[in-house]
């Protein structure tokens, strides 16, 4: 019976803890977040995951010793979760744009289906790494380009006028970058249908 008394202290305590965190860090951890995400409301939308993995932590009664740097250690996190979705997603986009002679890849043509059961399931989420894999494996030159006009939006000639380089180089670097994918995705998509 005294332990069930002490649950609304416990919750007031844990909502004042976690309100004076939120009051203390959350001016910078913003900063942090608008720095690295160029779309004000992508960074709005980490920042409010990160406050909210604090408030189950808190909840969870998992001990935070130091919340700032463990804001920031989960904000870097959810920044690379939200880079790497967009990635795979503009992978997929600029696999369908490079139809050549040999046809149209599409992402969805190298990935099993979602709903197709826990093998497929699990084969997609190996083949997802994969493509994350492919991109590291780039050179500088080509992945650099590629994620500015594929991810970024940008256009050939906005990064042309930042970096210096000809917009003939740039088409060549992000063409090289497209082949290469296809190729390295079809190789694992061929593999994957031969087990």
């Amino acid at each position: 019976m005294e332990e069930a008394l002490n649950i609304p202290r416990l919750t007031a305590e844990q909502n004042r803890q976690i309100s004076e965190v939120v009051y203390r860090e959350r001016v910078r951890l913003r900063n942090f977040v608008r720095k690295r995400v160029p779309d004000a409301g992508d960074a709005e939308d980490i920042l409010q995951d990160v406050l909210y993995e604090l408030v189950q932590a808190y909840r969870l009664m998992q001990p935070i010793e130091h919340a700032g740097a463990w804001l920031y250690r989960v904000a870097r996190n959810r920044i690379v979760d939200f880079f790497r979705k967009k990635r795979l997603a503009a992978l997929g986009d600029a696999l369908m744009e490079s139809a050549d002679d040999e046809g149209v890849l599409t992402l969805e043509d190298l990935l099993p289906a979602p709903d197709a059961g826990p093998e497929a399931a699990y084969a997609r989420s190996v083949l997802l790494q994969e493509l994350n894999g492919a991109l590291d494996e780039l050179p500088e030159e080509q992945r650099d380009v590629f994620i500015a006009h594929q991810i970024e939006g940008r256009s050939f000639k906005e990064i042309a006028d930042d970096t210096g380089v000809g917009l003939n180089t740039l088409l060549s670097r992000k063409r090289y970058a497209v082949l290469y994918l296809r190729r390295r995705l079809q190789a694992i998509y061929d593999e994957y249908l031969n087990q």
